[in-house]
């Protein structure tokens, strides 16, 4: 069974700092692209940051220079450090994890999702 669980979500104010921590189990966690998405209410779930299995980050304009998406293959395990949090950095945050096989569609789980909340 695969579970992507997430953690370190919470209330903060703006300006400070959170570390989201997402830890995978039942996938070969290093063959996988890991990504943190976010959804504001009434907005689209959006990308955030992903990470491929080489450890290439990629991010999204909003966040680029106050977030960094990393990996810890040993413990199947992918971080987002969110810095100098603004207000509209409030959303539901989501884990996933996804992978490539062969011609077929992608292996993709998500998370159940954190709260993150910042306060001006």
């Amino acid at each position: 069974q695969v579970q992507l669980v997430e953690s370190g979500g919470g209330l903060v104010q703006s300006g400070g700092s959170l570390r989201l921590s997402c830890a995978a189990s039942g996938i070969i966690f290093s063959r996988y692209q890991m990504g943190w998405y976010r959804q504001a209410p009434g907005k689209e779930r959006e990308l955030v940051a992903d990470i491929t299995s080489g450890g290439s980050p990629n991010y999204a304009d909003s966040v680029k220079g106050r977030f960094t998406i990393s990996r810890e293959n040993a413990k199947n395990t992918v971080y987002l450090q969110m810095n100098s949090l603004k207000p509209e950095d409030t959303a539901v945050y989501y884990c996933n994890g996804i992978r490539a096989i062969g011609g077929g569609s992608p292996l993709d789980f998500w998370g159940q999702g954190t709260q993150v909340t910042v306060s001006s």
